[in-house]
């Protein structure tokens, strides 16, 4: 096939991704990495203020980039922190979409030729697959309703966005939930835990870290979102262990037994999971994810404020090896006493299968039903 006939062969998609964290944009890219392999040819347009360089570590290329807000979702100070009164002002200029917000962004869709809409949890790609009429599908393990509408009783002026998310949401042609789950709905595809796929094999990241064979790992992450953490001092009177910690730097340290890192290094966050014997961190999608199919413990660190912790506590006390870690433990550095209770925890073989496949086989079967004279498009709002 010729470049010419090959760029011809081409399946354009949309892809609006919520920016909040990285654990959105960590799924979606793992869909997209599944996707390429039943449906080579496609070819995602990523719309979100997620850093581009995340999505090139895994796609490489074959993909365009732009940079748009496509969510609110939770402003946070902090990993486990969150700013409502900032959120909810954020929320007034963004809610509900206007024009001004909607017409580039669907000249953009339309002009690129994509064939459907894949929106993590952005209701915006939902609103503009509505308004150019092509097919959307939306993956979510919840949805920002379903997360404002814990703060309804604080927070009165959230009712109407959550009436107003609820009205977009219900307008999705085509509905993939994962694990962990919040809220079951009614919807066309209940896939596994969704993971980027490991690139390098655990003894090459563990000798490129220079990390001795037998010595024991353990990985620190709170997720996308920079933290500060204030005990690294402590983690010196562990010197058989060797702990990795990415994001708050801005350049590679190593001091004794502790790796810091920054999130955007030549280390890609799956491998550092599946190089490690035990991970501490935040309860966050991605990372559950991760930790659960490499099976290793997972000392979890939760959100007492947000509602999703409660379901992913929920989902981690009945398939993974882990201890809870109460979040002043956490600050404190005190859950180090606790580090040999952790690493004892026997490794779990999880039997069911990466739902980047599921996702992927259900969306390619759309996109092959999918023809310009079928009929399918839905009336704009």
């Amino acid at each position: 096939m010729n470049a010419k006939s090959s760029a011809a062969a081409r399946i354009p998609i949309a892809v609006f991704v919520s920016p909040h964290g990285f654990g959105h944009a960590a799924r979606t890219t793992a869909v997209l990495e599944a996707l390429r392999t039943v449906c080579p040819n496609i070819h995602p347009y990523i719309f979100t203020t997620v850093p581009e360089w995340f999505f090139r570590e895994s796609l490489g290329n074959g993909y365009r980039y732009h940079h748009c807000l496509t969510d609110i979702g939770l402003v946070q100070t902090s990993p486990l922190k969150e700013d409502l009164p900032e959120t909810l002002h954020l929320l007034e200029r963004f809610l509900p979409f206007t024009p001004s917000r909607s017409e580039g962004l669907c000249r953009m869709v339309s002009e690129n030729g994509c064939r459907l809409i894949l929106a993590d949890i952005s209701p915006l790609g939902i609103h503009i697959a509505r308004q150019v009429g092509i097919p959307s599908v939306l993956i979510e393990n919840f949805t920002w309703d379903w997360i404002y509408a814990s703060y309804q009783r604080q927070f009165q002026n959230v009712i109407q966005h959550i009436t107003y998310l609820q009205h977009i949401f219900k307008q999705v042609d085509f509905h993939i939930q994962t694990d962990p789950l919040c809220e079951e709905r009614p919807s066309d595809l209940h896939a596994a835990p969704i993971s980027r796929s490991v690139k390098t094999p655990r003894q090459v990241t563990r000798k490129r870290l220079t990390i001795p064979e037998k010595q024991p790992v353990v990985l620190i992450t709170m997720g996308g979102v920079e933290s500060r953490i204030d005990f690294p001092e402590r983690l010196k009177s562990r010197p058989d262990i060797t702990f990795i910690m990415p994001g708050g730097v801005h350049e590679f340290i190593r001091t004794d037994n502790v790796i810091r890192m920054p999130h955007h290094s030549t280390f890609f966050h799956p491998d550092l999971v599946h190089a490690a014997d035990a991970v501490i961190g935040k309860a966050g999608y991605s990372t559950i994810a991760e930790v659960y199919h490499t099976g290793i413990p997972f000392g979890y660190v939760t959100r007492p404020n947000f509602r999703e912790s409660e379901k992913l506590v929920d989902f981690i006390t009945a398939n993974m090896p882990g201890l809870p870690v109460p979040m002043e433990e956490f600050n404190g550095g005190e859950w180090i006493s606790r580090l040999d209770d952790l690493l004892a925890l026997p490794r779990v073989r999880q039997e069911r299968p990466n739902g980047s496949y599921q996702a992927a086989n259900f969306i390619a079967e759309r996109l092959n039903g999918i023809g310009m004279e079928s009929g399918f498009f839905s009336e704009p709002l």
